[in-house]
């Protein structure tokens, strides 16, 4: 498995009419709004790119660890692991930390 199909499919329907770009990256896919990285999936998990000044916080949630794919962990990015994006509620809240920092972002 590349990555979990049926997570990407529950977050694009998450995600709703909110213009989004769907890209294979990371191994997996991720979603961006206006050019910008919101979320995505890696093997089983979610990836979320979050506000850098809430990353410390949001890391003490059950099921989240630090994003690190290369032996750099990035600042702002955590994996929701599948225990963590379970429930539709657990998903809406990653989709919208994800989105709601996007939408900070400059559009690329």
């Amino acid at each position: 498995m590349a990555y979990d199909e049926k997570l990407a499919k529950r977050i694009r329907d998450g995600l709703g009419s909110l213009p989004f770009v769907e890209k294979k990256m990371f191994g997996g896919v991720g979603f961006l709004v206006h050019g910008n990285m919101a979320c995505g999936v890696h093997k089983e998990n979610m990836i979320v790119r979050v506000d850098p000044d809430k990353h410390e916080n949001l890391l003490k949630k059950p099921h989240t660890r630090v994003f690190d794919i290369t032996g750099r962990p990035m600042k702002g990015w955590l994996m929701v692991e599948p225990n963590g994006c379970r429930t539709a509620k657990q998903l809406s809240h990653w989709i919208n930390e994800g989105v709601t920092f996007a939408l900070t972002l400059p559009p690329k």
